[in-house]
């Protein structure tokens, strides 16, 4: 099963935190990286070492494919959640998405993903 990553999770990742369900994923090669928190991650301080590792993990591990249908279905689900009382950014919505557009198992330490999860699919690790 995959396993989504969102950019908390991320930039620990590349600062040498230990996730036992991100192990895994690395391990048999379920990662799934989602474009915007690559993004993220290259639009914050990181330094030449967290780049490489950044890097590494590019050559290695899937970017989620995001088709005309994942947009479609990510203004949906702001949509959905906005009528919920829930207004939700771009990027967490994209990850969300992405999570869901899988079937995967989403590892954050967001909360925003709590309130989703409360109304959508969504499963969090």
């Amino acid at each position: 099963m995959a396993v989504i990553v969102d950019t908390s999770v991320l930039i620990d990742l590349l600062g040498g935190t230990r996730y036992l369900i991100l192990d895994r994923a690395l391990a048999e090669g379920t990662l799934v990286l989602p474009p915007l928190v690559i993004a993220e991650v290259l639009s914050g301080e990181t330094t030449p070492s967290e780049r490489e590792i950044l890097g590494d993990l590019l050559q290695d591990y899937s970017l989620h494919a995001t088709p005309l249908a994942h947009w479609f279905d990510l203004g949906a689900l702001r949509r959905t959640l906005r009528t919920k009382g829930l207004n939700v950014t771009l990027p967490d919505a994209h990850v969300a998405q992405c999570a869901l557009d899988l079937d995967a198992t989403l590892l954050t330490r967001d909360d925003i993903f709590l309130h989703i999860a409360r109304h959508t699919p969504l499963r969090l690790g």
